[in-house]
């Protein structure tokens, strides 16, 4: 990883622009007085929300893009052979990668990092907006837009900074923020790890080599967090849900389908009742991470977080609501099986018929290392659609494919239904499913898209 101090005075060429990390760094870059530019492959809402606030923006990839940068930026998602890196560095230009830049967003400021394999987005969502519902300004760079905003990142003028730092490539080492949440730790990216020890492990190198921590918190809940506290020397604040000893605590959680209801506690104090307005009862664990770093590390009061977490409206396609006529849709960017477990059982507390999942395999490592837990995770759902599996930039694992991973859930006692290509699945479903039904689109934005389309014509179609 690297360790080089990049400059404000440079020109910085983002590759990926368009990405929702890579432009929220790129939009608080430029809102901080730094020369952005970037390309990209396709037009979107964020290229044109980065275009509108001045930033140069190319479509299309070609090496005289770099022309004229001093540094070019790529995330893990950007191969070696991206014919724009291959140019930079045919040209002696500097490549730096986007937690590079991240850290240049952060410089200066009280800087708060949230990582963990679920939840990181939501809990620094809820930090952010506690700092400006208690108009302290802070800049921010998520993963998300937050709905209450429309915005996933924003240069403040507050001395605070709150960061989602990804954990998934192990570019959390290049960071160094002074209180740092660790939300949970599962086996995930196999792309990246040999598996839990390694990703234990690499946290707690993040953790012992950050020479800026002031606060670290750590949920408390999570078997992962336990043991990546067995194996750090650094003091910390433990958060959760659960009835032992913690020093921030969501306790008495109430799912009631469309919001949760739950009482914080401050280690034996009892600060009040919060309800929620978001679905999810895991949201308590992630609003007890939030209190203890808003309250426990950045002093402030109870009644400012509460009214915070109590007008906070979640991240765009985290288990977002859509009412479409006679159907309810549910999106959410979840891939792993302990998160979507999670969202199933809350999701099935919302009144419904059916509950109906759509779901694209992600990778091979993750389907033959979870195939058991997803067809675990599944059985919370009527009827499940598959269609065919994403590798990313993975090779073939030998007999591991949609058709094996179609049979793991199948064996475990779920009706499966492959439907191999994106385009059927609209017409699968509206030709089966009924009045009341739930359906659940897990995966990215082409699901999301084909979900949003679905949603506007079944609505005129099929009202309710």
């Amino acid at each position: 990883m690297s360790t080089r101090r990049w400059s404000p005075d440079a020109t910085y060429h983002f590759i990926g622009i368009g990405g929702i990390g890579v432009s929220a760094v790129a939009r608080v870059l430029h809102q901080q007085g730094v020369s952005v530019r970037g390309s990209d492959v396709r037009e979107s809402q964020l290229t044109e929300g980065l275009r509108a606030l001045g930033i140069p923006v190319v479509i299309g990839h070609a090496p005289e893009n770099v022309d004229g940068a001093d540094v070019v930026v790529h995330s893990t998602a950007v191969p070696a052979d991206n014919i724009e890196r291959v140019a930079a560095r045919a040209r002696g230009i500097p490549e730096a990668h986007r937690s590079d830049t991240l850290a240049l967003c952060l410089a200066g400021r009280e800087s708060v990092g949230v990582t963990g394999t679920h939840g990181k987005g939501t809990v620094s969502a809820m930090i952010t907006h506690a700092l400006l519902t208690a108009e302290l300004d802070p800049t921010f760079v998520i993963g998300g837009l937050l709905n209450n905003y429309g915005l996933n990142a924003r240069a403040g003028q507050g001395a605070h900074a709150v960061a989602e730092v990804d954990e998934s490539d192990k570019s959390h080492l290049n960071l160094h923020p002074h209180h740092v949440v660790v939300n949970n730790l599962e086996v995930d990216h196999l792309n990246f790890y040999k598996g839990l020890d390694d990703i234990v492990g690499t946290m707690a190198a993040f953790v012992q080599g950050n020479p800026q921590l002031k606060t670290l918190a750590l949920n408390w809940d999570d078997a992962g967090v336990r043991a990546l506290a067995e194996r750090i020397d650094r003091p910390y604040l433990t958060y959760g849900t659960g009835d032992g000893p913690l020093d921030f605590a969501a306790r008495d959680v109430v799912d009631e389908g469309d919001k949760v209801r739950f009482v914080a506690w401050r280690g034996d104090t009892r600060l009040g009742e919060i309800t929620l307005p978001i679905p999810g009862n895991y949201n308590a664990d992630n609003a007890a991470g939030a209190l203890a770093i808003t309250i426990g590390a950045l002093g402030l009061d109870f009644a400012t977080v509460k009214a915070a977490l109590e007008s906070y409206q979640g991240l765009e396609n985290r288990f977002t609501v859509r009412r479409a006529g006679d159907v309810v849709l549910v999106k959410d960017y979840l891939s792993h099986p302990t998160g979507m477990r999670r969202v199933l059982q809350s999701a099935r507390r919302m009144p419904h018929n059916k509950v109906w999942c759509v779901f694209k395999p992600y990778r091979f490592t993750l389907m033959r290392y979870h195939g058991e837990e997803y067809a675990e995770a599944f059985t919370g759902c009527d009827e499940v659609i598959i269609t065919t599996m994403y590798a990313a930039e993975e090779r073939p694992i030998d007999g591991i494919d949609t058709p094996w991973f179609v049979d793991v859930l199948r064996k475990g006692g779920n009706s499966v239904h492959f439907v191999p290509e994106n385009p059927d699945v609209v017409p699968y479903l509206e030709a089966r499913v009924g009045p009341g039904d739930l359906i659940i689109f897990f995966g990215g934005d082409d699901f999301f898209r084909m979900a949003d389309a679905w949603a506007d014509q079944h609505a005129v179609e099929h009202p309710a």
